[in-house]
């Protein structure tokens, strides 16, 4: 199908979104799927990104003219706001005007969001997949995780409400399912096994799923990206809002 009559899914976020190294490639997910041949999925995941930082790149999102456009940010707000090594990284690495919060991530979602419902017909916010998986953790860093991840999607669904986008209850789903059987616990977190990580995807050419079984995780590679069984459920998400969403093309012929 030519380029100008195919229905174009922007999709902005981090590395989550990038789906490269570790992290599994939800968005070729779909773009392979035969139900989406119309489709032509745009990745604009960019690793370590904050939501300050997706703002930042909206410019780029806007140029393309997408029909529909899905946004997954957040995760790297919350682990800069638990985790002072984490926070002290980004502060240079992604030139942060602000200390990470709650407020600050708050001002710069609703920003986006209102940026591009104006260009776009069908925008929708996720919900972040928790971090590490046990979601009833007493453990203190878990715990506070849990907070952090339940209070940041909570946000997102609120600006979805008040801005008129759609909502992806990613949070929602996947936390639901490792209620049933709780798992790993995150922290602290150490840049030295994501590195690890990344060489055995990139140079040992292990998949996501060969690297969580290796860590011992069951929904994520590391705790914090997501293997294919994780991935796969924000897949079947984002599917549904394009398939609610996405504009009705007439049949050749139509009149």
């Amino acid at each position: 199908m030519p380029d100008n009559k195919m229905i174009r899914v922007a999709c902005l976020g981090s590395s989550s979104t990038a789906g490269r190294g570790q992290a599994f490639d939800w968005i070729g997910e779909l773009q392979q799927r035969p139900q989406n041949r119309e489709l032509r999925m745009l990745n604009f995941g960019r690793g370590g990104d904050l939501a300050f930082n997706a703002l930042d790149r909206v410019r780029e999102v806007v140029a393309c003219c997408p029909q529909l456009v899905v946004v997954w940010i957040g995760a790297n707000d919350v682990l800069a706001e638990v985790f002072p090594n984490v926070r002290r990284f980004f502060r240079i690495a992604k030139r942060l005007s602000r200390e990470p919060s709650l407020p600050w991530f708050r001002d710069n979602l609703r920003s986006l969001a209102r940026r591009l419902k104006i260009e776009s017909p069908a925008v929708a916010l996720c919900s972040l997949a928790p971090i590490g998986e046990d979601v009833a953790s007493s453990e203190t860093t878990q715990r506070t995780l849990n907070q952090r991840i339940a209070e940041y999607s909570a946000t997102i669904r609120a600006i979805a409400r008040e801005e008129g986008a759609d909502y992806i209850p990613v949070y929602e789903t996947l936390n639901a399912q490792m209620a049933t059987a709780p798992g790993k616990v995150f922290g602290p977190f150490r840049f030295s096994a994501f590195y690890r990580d990344a060489f055995r995807a990139v140079v040992q050419r292990k998949s996501a799923d060969e690297i969580a079984r290796i860590n011992g995780w069951r929904f994520h590679t590391d705790g914090v990206h997501l293997n294919r069984r994780g991935g796969m459920l924000v897949s079947e998400l984002v599917q549904r809002f394009i398939d609610e969403r996405k504009p009705v093309r007439s049949s050749p012929g139509a009149k």
